[in-house]
């Protein structure tokens, strides 16, 4: 209810300063580079899908190499080398948890045995409220378990956007309030959900890690992402 308070208060300088940084902040490209492959190994394939929004899609880096994706199927490899690793990205920049669905439901049905998303930015900017926001990603989780067969689920908690250099305040810390109550409600929508998890990356938001915007990971914060993810890849996923 404060928080809430303060937001209707604080409302026409937040909308000044949102106008400001989208005014001044560099707009980066996606990362080139192929979106889907397939590692050949002596073991059946193991099956990855990333999808979700700028981050997924390796926003901060050159080529998909450096990005999540690439990152991720690095990972794997060092992890199981004799593994057959087939992977796909589905992602643009500016998706909500919304426009992703409608994605999914628009793809044909195939099978997966880990997936990874990356969504809530774009929910807190566009002012998604958290009891929508549970339901669209419980509907995720629902549709990720159907069509796709999805044996392990990890939705990547939103970034600490209170620590954003790009965002002046009061807007960071209104919008990492935001962002700490939609990771929330993602561990409200994982709860008691076999194979569901929310992955916490916790990389630091500083130069060196994140790019040049202020917003996105860059190649070493994509590491300790894709670092962070493989650690979590169970048993379940791999046999």
């Amino acid at each position: 209810m404060l928080h809430m308070l303060s937001k209707i208060l604080l409302a026409p300088v937040l909308i000044m300063q949102g106008k400001s940084v989208r005014k001044h902040t560099p707009r980066l490209p996606e990362a080139s580079g192929a979106r889907e492959g397939e590692i050949h190994g002596e073991v059946p394939a193991l099956r990855v899908l990333i999808c979700g929004d700028s981050a997924a899609a390796g926003v901060g880096v050159a080529g998909q190499q450096q990005a999540l994706a690439g990152q991720v199927v690095r990972e794997l490899q060092r992890r199981f080398p004799q593994r057959n690793i087939a992977w796909k990205l589905w992602a643009r920049n500016g998706d909500t948890t919304a426009v992703t669905l409608v994605k999914l439901h628009l793809r044909p049905a195939e099978e997966f045995d880990v997936v990874i998303t990356s969504l809530g930015v774009n929910d807190v900017t566009g002012r998604t409220g958290r009891g929508r926001f549970r339901l669209q990603q419980q509907a995720l989780l629902k549709l990720l378990k159907s069509k796709f067969k999805a044996k392990q689920i990890m939705l990547t908690a939103l970034p600490p956007m209170h620590l954003f250099p790009a965002l002046p305040q009061p807007l960071r810390w209104v919008l990492g309030r935001d962002a700490k109550a939609l990771t929330a409600e993602m561990e409200r929508a994982v709860a008691g959900q076999h194979g569901c998890s929310v992955l916490h990356a916790n990389f630091p938001i500083r130069e060196g890690v994140v790019a040049n915007d202020g917003f996105h990971p860059g190649p070493i914060g994509y590491q300790m992402w894709a670092q962070a993810i493989v650690r979590k890849i169970n048993d379940c996923a791999t046999e």
